[in-house]
């Protein structure tokens, strides 16, 4: 299948993953909605709804930038309908948006633990339930949200509750509506890598170019979305996949393309992965 002539909806698109998804579908002729916040490039964000619009009809994309705040009912519903109208529909929506602290209880301001939440959990709720009318009508919809499995262990809790309650709350909207709307066709899946991104996240917040030298390019999630929203979609939901391993099941062995750094691993292991994927991997993994 392709994903050629196919409407994406991808909130936070403006950047890192979400750009990366939106790049890969529009090397088959998609259409791309980015519904994004940033308007004016910042020094240590580079990129805004409008570069990202750029890049993606240079990679053969036809795109709609939006200037959205999934934190707002309103900006959300707006954005959906603009998207639907402007297309005719929608048949993917990505869930990529999100805010991190890693902050203990006690270091967590309230205020950051409502943006967590408005976005993260409730951003994606909001995002999927404004969707769901058009994917209704489509022929292979799909709800691809970027979120881990839910391991339910007290290591992934303990040090940040906060945001972890809030990024495992992507995660319960697809355990939920996956079954929900199986008798209408809607696929609902979470992705999540391996390993650390090489993002803005990882280079202004969780380690600067450290991590970002033993992390992988954001291009290995795309290839693996690219990969689920390709699939019938009444025969591939409700599923947690993890990049590296649902990519070797495709068939896939050299992930040397990946890498973001200059060598092919080891690799920072990332929040959340369950111990059982470790064991599975291919790859040397630096694990906490």
């Amino acid at each position: 299948m392709s994903l050629r002539g196919k409407t994406l909806f991808i909130s936070g698109a403006s950047r890192g993953i979400g750009l990366a998804i939106a790049l890969r579908a529009a090397r088959d002729g998609a259409n791309v909605a980015i519904a994004a916040k940033t308007t004016e490039a910042h020094p240590k964000l580079p990129g805004t709804i409008f570069s990202a619009a750029a890049e993606i009809e240079a990679a053969g994309g036809t795109a709609l930038a939006l200037q959205c705040d999934i934190r707002f009912e309103e900006q959300v519903v707006a954005a959906v309908e603009a998207t639907a109208a402007r297309f005719g529909g929608i048949d993917i929506c990505v869930n990529n948006a999100s805010a991190i602290s890693l902050t203990g209880t006690l270091a967590t301001d309230m205020k950051r633990y409502d943006l967590m939440q408005q976005i993260n959990a409730r951003g994606t709720f909001l995002c999927s339930r404004a969707a769901i009318p058009f994917l209704k009508k489509a022929e292979n919809p799909h709800v691809l949200t970027l979120s881990p499995p839910l391991d339910m262990q007290a290591k992934w809790f303990a040090p940040h509750v906060a945001y972890t309650t809030a990024k495992f709350g992507m995660s319960l909207c697809t355990l939920g509506m996956a079954e929900e709307f199986r008798k209408d066709g809607i696929a609902f899946n979470s992705l999540w890598p391996l390993t650390t991104i090489d993002t803005a996240a990882i280079r202004n917040l969780l380690g600067g170019e450290a991590v970002a030298r033993v992390s992988r390019s954001p291009e290995i999630i795309a290839e693996a979305a690219y990969r689920i929203l390709t699939k019938p979609s009444r025969a591939c939901t409700g599923n947690f996949f993890i990049d590296e391993a649902f990519l070797r099941s495709e068939g896939v062995t050299d992930f040397a393309a990946y890498a973001a750094g200059d060598v092919d691993g080891p690799y920072a292991a990332d929040f959340f992965v369950p111990d059982d994927a470790f064991a599975a991997s291919g790859t040397q993994i630096l694990r906490a």
